[in-house]
């Protein structure tokens, strides 16, 4: 692992005064801010390469070859700094780990704080978080605050003075999402159960976290919330290697890490069927499998996802200065990732084109038959909404009201775009979970809407028999090529409806050659769920 230095200004300068090192306040803030804004913008070269690596694979099916090469292209654009890898640029976490001996001059947290309110006030990236002013009643703060930040003591003793380190992360909702603790037993700790559970388990996660995943599985720990906070260290790859000074404890406790296991999770996630989203064998990139103590009468197992948006790097302070993990600020110069990106723009054959036409039943048509799992291009406009939107629709058929009479002319797409750079036409842009979105099924569609709609990941079975009875069409985009999207496929934004809702406000959006795949058709085949259906024959 590589770092650079945040050069500092004179003010900001360590200090190291005997036994104690003095850090300012000023240095933890910039060392926050630019942690975040490498996130949001540029991958470690280790994952660009992991990337291309499923491009290039032979067990990759053409459906994996053409996301991950999408992927690649969306973080060379990305990489420009102006529009963020991901429309969800996530909550922003920060691990620390202090070794004695450090002295700050005043609220480490608010220094770390004001240092994720810097770039994500002024980056271009999206607000996701709300907060509570009642038990039902919530709103917007308009800076993506608070962050979640944990500092723990450590008692490592370096030769050259005390070091503070830390783990910055930022999390999209779709990946948290995916986290799930079981609370299983003794009778799962042999090869034949454990097997069985991760099958029924790794096959669960679906695709609406942005394969492909980094997969973490952690059993044991005196307690669910030791396990937990082991699962987050290890989706954000803290333990993948162990570097000399580091404190690599959780709660105390150290876990034991099973290599053998970890290729095998990435063997039961291959044989899911599920792949880079769209099938094949490419859903995971890589796994870590953990083992922690535990009470006799517990036995607490999680397992959780870090997304095809991989936000995780390292930084410390210590007596010379503070530092950074490096990413990859141009990713065309790793060794064949040129050619990878350039997979998606020589398949001119297998897609088929799509004229979004103003008669949406005429375009459902032109869809309905088309075999689940098939790549097609779209061109035309799109309604965008997601959750609050289609809440207050609810609201307004509740009422006795109507739906707007938009609902029923445009295909609908669900998403929430990060803010609009100047001289863009909008924000990276790209899928919201189509689940969420699944108790509307009968409501919106006995009235002519969302009998086209485009998301991201498997639909319920509520869903799926809505689609068969009304002909009603599900399109899925890719997860993680948010700024690829924005930059390259998307010609016009206009805001329709609901403007208080920020990034969930309804919109009207002009594509050209938008790159999707079938996944429900008017017959109600469901793609991910004849995957499902073999992957259980063999």
């Amino acid at each position: 692992m590589d770092f650079d230095e945040i050069s500092p200004d004179r003010q900001d300068k360590p200090k190291l005064n005997g036994a104690f090192l003095e850090i300012p306040g000023s240095l933890l803030t910039r060392l926050t801010s630019e942690a975040f804004s490498r996130l949001a913008f540029t991958f470690t070269r280790e994952h660009l390469e992991n990337l291309a690596a499923v491009v290039t694979a032979e067990s990759s099916s053409y459906n994996d070859k053409l996301t991950a090469s999408l992927l690649l292209r969306n973080a060379v654009i990305a990489s420009e700094g102006i529009l963020p890898l991901c429309q969800d640029t996530g909550t922003a976490q920060i691990f620390g780990w202090k070794d004695e001996g450090i002295i700050t001059d005043g609220d480490e947290i608010q220094a770390l704080t004001s240092g994720i309110e810097n770039t994500y006030t002024t980056k271009n990236l999206r607000y996701s978080t709300v907060i509570p002013d009642s038990l039902f009643e919530e709103h917007d703060p308009g800076n993506n605050l608070p962050g979640q930040i944990l500092i723990t003591a450590s008692q490592n003793r370096n030769e050259s003075g005390p070091v503070f380190r830390f783990l910055f992360c930022a999390k999209g909702g779709g990946s948290s999402n995916k986290t799930a603790l079981f609370q299983e037993t003794k009778g799962i700790l042999n090869e034949k159960s454990f097997t069985g559970f991760l099958e029924k388990n790794i096959a669960g996660l679906g695709t609406s976290a942005c394969p492909p995943y980094t997969i973490a599985v952690v059993i044991g720990g005196i307690s669910p919330e030791q396990n937990l906070l082991a699962l987050k260290l290890a989706t954000a790859g803290w333990f993948s290697e162990r570097r000399p000074g580091y404190d690599y404890r959780v709660m105390g406790t150290e876990p034991l890490r099973f290599p053998d296991w970890e290729k095998k999770v990435v063997e039961i996630a291959a044989k899911t069927g599920f792949g880079a989203q769209f099938g094949g064998q490419a859903m995971a990139l890589s796994a870590q499998v953990l083992r922690l103590p535990r009470h006799g009468a517990s036995c607490p197992v999680s397992i959780g996802v870090s997304c095809s948006a991989h936000r995780n790097i390292c930084g410390y302070i210590d007596k010379t200065g503070a530092w950074i993990e490096k990413t990859e600020p141009n990713p065309l110069s790793v060794p064949g990732l040129a050619e990878a990106a350039a997979f998606s723009q020589q398949q001119n054959t297998g897609p088929v084109h799509i004229e979004v036409e103003n008669d949406i039943q005429k375009t459902r048509k032109n869809l309905s038959a088309i075999k689940p799992g098939t790549p097609v291009i779209l061109s035309g406009k799109i309604l965008v909404a997601r959750d609050a939107a289609h809440a207050r629709w609810r609201n307004l058929l509740e009422q006795g009201q109507p739906l707007p009479g938009y609902t029923a002319k445009y295909p609908i797409i669900y998403a929430g775009p990060a803010e609009t750079p100047e001289h863009h036409i909008i924000g990276s842009f790209g899928p919201t979970t189509a689940g969420r979105m699944d108790a509307y099924a009968e409501e919106l569609m006995e009235r002519g809407a969302a009998l086209i709609t485009l998301a991201k990941g498997n639909r319920s079975e509520t869903w799926r028999r809505t689609c068969e009875k009304y002909g009603a069409v599900y399109l899925g985009v890719i997860g993680g090529a948010a700024a690829l999207i924005a930059d390259s496929y998307i010609t016009g934004n206009e805001l329709i409806d609901y403007p208080d809702l920020g990034m969930e406000a309804v919109r009207l959006i002009t594509v050209k050659e938008l790159p999707a795949f079938v996944l429900i058709n008017g017959s109600g085949q469901d793609f991910y769920e004849e995957l499902v259906q073999a992957a259980k024959k063999t």
